[in-house]
This record gives structure tokens, C-alpha cells and sequence, in this order.
């Protein structure tokens, strides 16, 4: 062959093959239907460019809106947009492939997912193909349409969680699977239908599937796998009912890795930020299963919590920390819990009481009252009694708008700091004199 005709001649199935990987395409080349590259672009009124055949199929089907504004159409004219034809084509002849093969288009996206599931769902081996699907959702450069439609294309998160109950001995495997998931669900490209597919998919087999993850909690090689596993327990508590949180507050060792989750990474004390949030949130979502409460005070989460009180100053997890509080105050073995070590844990949740929200507020009164008024522990009483501003955080509580029951027991709180005859307050720290119980 002389060297004019190789010149002259199409790429091979192996250059095809690396173009789909590197060519950036440009979003506006792209049909907002069928995510190929258009072929034919044409316009509506609204002024939004479709491919011909997709657009068309639309207004056949009866539709008498534009898809991308959902504006009503008063004329269904298709103008061909020739400028745009003519970039499409230049940049196709530029870049020598044809726009049907062209990486970004639904059909690219969907041969990509079909190659990664084949080998995730076939090897015997698939932590390898597992990390290069993470890597597909962790690369900034490919577009947000293609992430979804990878999750739509037939199946991927089936067969990562089919890859996770396969292998679910085999801890790389299981924390390759987690990185996925997890990376789904913090993606700000994902939409929340494909989000909520993760958890739907999950809770399917409940109790393997976490077992998985209580694995990657226990023997993971690094935190950020454990974070992975929290983040995917999380999502999937948020979203559980009773019996679903009951099922999976039984998981032998879930408890124990948690509450290790929310507590120092290495012998400097170190805190991991993410890992308590997460951590703190998964223990939220189990104290509302009661039979477990017990268990979880006997593993330290009195200790492990009222650190995270001290330490802590993120709104959210400060209340969700309190509800913990809370909830372990309902059982005898919390509060005997809380009343030890100087009744560290009762002053935590006192300092803590205005600085989580209403809810936790509210959450830190309840677990206040449980052990100073309705069990009368005097090592309660006088670590909240000592409490610097613990009266004066009552007070405002009162004035908040919380809920009758939450002002009630503030008031019984109330007394147990001292008032004396002129009704003026005995060792309030603050000038703040107009504020009064009365």
C-alpha cells in the first residue's frame, strides 16, 4: 500500500477504540434527547437545538411542549441550525471518527458500561474493572450525562452489589464495590433518582449487604474505605424504616466499628472530621431500635459521644450526637453511663444544649431531665447545677418556641439552681437580668 493510501485510509478498530477514551465532545454538539452527537440539528421556536430524528419521534408521540424548557410550543417548525452543522462536521472531519461513534453520546456511554459490567460481573477478579468504574465517576472531565447514563444503562449498580455478595470474604473487592457506591452518593453530578436506586438496590438483601460493609468497617486497609462503608450505611439508615434499622442494628460488630469510626485515627489523637460525621450519623439512625441501647452503652458510645461533644462544633453532628444522648438516657444503663466520671457526659450535653438547633436543644433537654429530675442522680444534678450559663441556656431554651413538653422540663431543670427571696438569680454569671423564669 503506498504511503498517499494508508494516509487516505479509515482508523482501525483499535484507534476507534482509543478516541472513545481521550476526545473531549463539546455539550453543545449533543442532542438533549438522545445525548449522541447530532447528526441533523434543528431548532424549535423556544430557540432549543435537537437532533431531527429525536426531536421528531417527540413531537409524533403527541408531545406539544419543547423537552428541555417544557415550555408549550405554538408552532412545531423545525428550523435546521446549519451553523451548527457545520461545527459538528468540521470538528468530526478534525478529529476523523464518525459522530455515531463519538465518546459522550448515550451509545458510547452505554458500550463503556456494558465492557465494565461484563468484566465485573464475569471476572474473578473484579476489584480491577471496580476501580476503573470509580475512576469513571471520579474523572471531572467526563460529563455529568454520561455518569447517569452509565448508572441507567442496564444494571450497574446490580452488579456491583452482585460483585459485593460474590466476593464478600474478599476485602479489596468489597471496598473497590464501596468506593463506587459511595462516590454515587456524594457525586453532585448524580441525580437523586440514581442516588436513591443505590439504596433502593440495597435494600434488597439487607442483612449480606451489610454484613459487607461491617467488613470493610472492621478489616478495611485504609479510613477512607471505612468512610465509604459509613457513607453507604448512612444513606441506606436515612432511608429505612423500623423493622429495616432493627435488621440492621443486629449486625454482629456494626455497633463496636462505628463507634471506633468516631473516635481517634492514630495514637496523636488525630480526628477525622468526615469519619465522626458519618460515625455519629449512623448512630443516630440505630439508638431508635431500643433493644440495642443497652448494647451500645456496654461498647462506650456514652464516651465515645460526649468526646465528640467536647470536640465537635458542626451543628449537625453536635444534634446528632444528643439525640444518641438521649436515646441511651432511656435506658438504666445509659444514665448510670452518664452519671459516671464526674458526670462528664451531663455537662457536655448541658454546654452542647444551645448549639445544636431545636432539635438537638430539645434532645439534650429530654436526656437532662432523665437523669437529674426523673432518676434524681445527685452526681447529675451537681455537675448541671455547676454548669457555667447551664441556667441561662434553660432560660432562653424556654423563650426558643420549643415544643410544651421540651418547656416543661426545662422549668423542672430550672429548679434545681438556687433562686433566692428578692426572685433574683443566686450566681447567675450573666447581666442579662431581664430574662427571668417567671
Amino acid at each position: 500500500m503506498r504511503k498517499e493510501e494508508r494516509l487516505r485510509s479509515p482508523p482501525t478498530t483499535t484507534t476507534t477504540a482509543a478516541l472513545e477514551v481521550k476526545i473531549p465532545v463539546p455539550s453543545f454538539f449533543r442532542c438533549p434527547i438522545s445525548l449522541d452527537v447530532m447528526r441533523s440539528p434543528v431548532s424549535l421556536c423556544t430557540g432549543v437545538t435537537y437532533d431531527r430524528a429525536s426531536i421528531q419521534r417527540w413531537l409524533d408521540s403527541g408531545n406539544t411542549t419543547c423537552p428541555a424548557t417544557m415550555q408549550p410550543l405554538p408552532s412545531t417548525d423545525l428550523v435546521p441550525n446549519l451553523t451548527l452543522q457545520r461545527l459538528i462536521r468540521l470538528w468530526c472531519s478534525e478529529s476523523a471518527v464518525d459522530p455515531a461513534a463519538v465518546p459522550g453520546s448515550k451509545l458510547s456511554a452505554r458500550r463503556l458500561a456494558g465492557r465494565l459490567l461484563k468484566e465485573i460481573s464475569a471476572s474473578s477478579d473484579p476489584a480491577a474493572p471496580l476501580r476503573r468504574l470509580a475512576g469513571f465517576f471520579s474523572d471531572d472531565d467526563v460529563d455529568e450525562f454520561e455518569k447517569n447514563d452509565l448508572i441507567n444503562a442496564g444494571g450497574c449498580i446490580s452488579a456491583v452489589q452482585s460483585a459485593m455478595k460474590r466476593k464478600c470474604n474478599d476485602v479489596e473487592t468489597l471496598e473497590a464495590s464501596s468506593g463506587v457506591l459511595a462516590l454515587v452518593l456524594r457525586s453532585e453530578s448524580i441525580e437523586e433518582a440514581n442516588k436513591k436506586t443505590v439504596v433502593t438496590e440495597f435494600s434488597s438483601d439487607l442483612a449480606t449487604l451489610v454484613s459487607c460493609l461491617v467488613k470493610v468497617l472492621s478489616e478495611g486497609t485504609c479510613l477512607e474505605s471505612r468512610i465509604d462503608a459509613a457513607r453507604i450505611l448512612q444513606s441506606v439508615l436515612a432511608a429505612s424504616n423500623s423493622d429495616s434499622r432493627s435488621l440492621i442494628s443486629e449486625e454482629p460488630g456494626l455497633i463496636s466499628e462505628l463507634i471506633r469510626l468516631i473516635g481517634p485515627v492514630d495514637e496523636k489523637g488525630t480526628i477525622e472530621r468526615s469519619a465522626v460525621r458519618l460515625g455519629v450519623a449512623c448512630l443516630a439512625g440505630i439508638c431508635s431500635v431500643r433493644k440495642v441501647r443497652g448494647e451500645m452503652v456496654q461498647l462506650g458510645v456514652v464516651s465515645a459521644v460526649t468526646r465528640v461533644l467536647v470536640t465537635e462544633s458542626d451543628m449537625a453532628v453536635s444534634e446528632c450526637a444528643l439525640k444518641i444522648m438521649e436515646a441511651v438516657a432511656g435506658c438504666a444503663e445509659g444514665r448510670m453511663a452518664m452519671c459516671e466520671n464526674g458526670a462528664v457526659a451531663v455537662k457536655a450535653v448541658a454546654c452542647k444544649m444551645m448549639k445544636a438547633g431545636k432539635c438537638g436543644a430539645e434532645a439534650a433537654v429530654a436526656a437532662l431531665w432523665a437523669v437529674c429530675i426523673k432518676c434524681k442522680d445527685r452526681r447529675a444534678v451537681e455537675a448541671l447545677a455547676g454548669v457555667e450559663g447551664g441556667l441561662t441556656r434553660l432560660l432562653l431554651l424556654m423563650q426558643s418556641g420549643c415544643s410544651p413538653v421540651a418547656r416543661q422540663m426545662a422549668g423542672d431543670l430550672i429548679k434545681i439552681f438556687k433562686v433566692n427571696a428578692k426572685n433574683c438569680l443566686a450566681g447567675y454569671e450573666s447581666k442579662t437580668t431581664h430574662i427571668m423564669p417567671f
